[in-house]
């Protein structure tokens, strides 16, 4: 029986049932609705609502519940709509007709909200973790590369040479962004809408603070309305769920590009890595390229959860019942896709001999040769010409770069000797660049971020 039934004279039809039913997909948070559900009957008890005998009845059946979901034991039946008919059920079965108060006071309006909150609040706090270990993976590569360097790339175009290490870490960097909205969400998550009811409170004397204090909430809502129709939480955990699923998305075409055979910078791991049905030959960097396919899963969510929410009046209306399995799906691919990329990135072979052959390619020194002229007094612009005639003289003759560079007034050996290997990253300097000493103290920036991106993700609240 549905826990309306005793407004309608006629049975529910069997196709309304099937279309509006949501067992199948929100029993995820059975164990966070008995959660609420204990701290609701406690605060019954506070307010003198239930009696001491009926909030242990009521709390005795809720902790035998949760034990049941806990070993896998909890027999969900046919019959019951959703996850918290299904639980109230049982609490009847359980606890006889004491079981049926258990709802006084309270609407599935707030119930829903409190347990997705709930739900939410300790899937990004397993998130954040998945992040920070990808980000340490990230390191522990960079400082392997040493001074090792490659091609820095605009347009997939080769632009800079740039350690290794730097490359790494500006992917570490996006995560900890990435880290920072997570934190951020989770802690707009705090809002408590236990009590709100259907929309606008209740006769009864409720304590919705000491409810929101019972359950890691850092208070209760402000207004029963916006309480029981907020879906913010919802969007910003699929933004901040699909920015990370872009930054992870980009981090796999990296690696697709770059263990190809054309670019052959990357070696891939047997065990992160898989083979072709035909192809004997092949290995495929199958894992970066579902991160880069399931991005567009992601960001499709959130759009389409955003679309669902643009146009809801107040309070509830089961549209909101669409934000449980892009949540939870969301989530589902995220939490898969973090111990694959790390795992991937700290297998990686780096084939150091092909990123130096690579990065060491003469045309790559054409902004050092600007700049050298710019230091002698020459402005940008014009230096920037000089250069730029040198390079298309160098393909058009079919003569190196170095030796025109060498023979020309401008320039003359002095500045040849900018082509020497390695010459251009100890002669980069600025800060955060991707020189040599810039890169050791963004080294030592990093570890010190890891440390508070890990302590700040231990300390959510779950």
């Amino acid at each position: 029986m549905t826990l309306w039934a005793g407004r309608m004279r006629d049975a529910p039809a069997e196709p309304m049932m099937a279309y509006t039913a949501s067992l199948g997909f929100d029993r995820r948070l059975a164990r966070h609705d008995v959660r609420g559900s204990l701290a609701h009957v406690r605060g019954l008890g506070r307010a003198g609502v239930l009696s001491e005998e009926e909030v242990e009845a009521l709390s005795a059946g809720l902790d035998a519940i949760d034990g049941e979901l806990a070993r896998g034991e909890f027999a969900f039946q046919e019959q019951d709509e959703d996850v918290h008919s299904a639980l109230e059920r049982r609490l009847g079965e359980l606890c006889g007709p004491t079981g049926a108060k258990v709802h006084t006071g309270r609407s599935r309006n707030d119930q829903v909200a409190t347990a997705t909150r709930l739900y939410v609040r300790g899937a990004l706090a397993e998130v954040a973790e998945g992040v920070v270990a990808l980000e340490r993976a990230l390191l522990a590569r960079a400082e392997e590369a040493g001074t090792t360097y490659l091609p820095g790339y605009t347009h997939l175009q080769r632009a800079q040479p740039v350690l290794l290490a730097h490359q790494l870490l500006a992917h570490g960097w996006a995560l900890s962004r990435d880290l920072d909205r997570l934190v951020d969400s989770h802690r707009r998550l705090g809002t408590s809408p236990l009590g709100a009811g259907a929309l606008a409170g209740s006769t009864f004397p409720l304590d919705p603070a000491g409810v929101a204090a019972e359950l890691g909430f850092t208070g209760p809502f402000e207004n029963s309305l916006d309480a029981v129709s907020d879906r913010d939480f919802a969007a910003e955990a699929l933004f901040d769920l699909a920015l990370l699923g872009v930054h992870l998305s980009r981090m796999g075409e990296e690696v697709v590009i770059f263990a190809s055979e054309e670019f052959g910078f990357y070696r891939l791991a047997d065990a992160w890595s898989t083979g072709s049905s035909m192809l004997p030959q092949k290995k495929n960097p199958d894992i970066a390229e579902l991160a880069r396919g399931k991005a567009g899963r992601l960001i499709g969510h959130l759009a389409g959860f955003l679309a669902t929410m643009k146009g809801l009046p107040l309070a509830y209306n089961r549209d909101l019942q669409e934000d449980k399995e892009p949540l939870f799906d969301a989530v589902d691919q995220v939490t898969l896709a973090l111990p694959a990329m790390a795992g991937l990135i700290s297998s990686i072979e780096f084939v150091t001999e092909a990123m130096l052959a690579a990065a060491d390619s003469p045309a790559l020194v054409a902004i050092d040769l600007a700049e050298w002229l710019v230091q002698r007094g020459l402005p940008f612009r014009e230096a920037h010409g000089v250069v730029a005639e040198l390079v298309w003289r160098s393909l058009d003759e079919g003569v190196p770069l170095p030796e025109l560079v060498a023979a020309d007034e401008r320039l003359g050996p002095e500045a040849a000797a900018l082509f020497r290997t390695g010459s251009a990253l100890t002669r980069r300097v600025s800060p955060g660049g991707g020189g040599v000493e810039a890169v050791a103290t963004q080294l030592g920036q990093f570890r010190g971020r890891i440390e508070q991106d890990a302590a700040r993700a231990t300390s959510l609240t779950r």
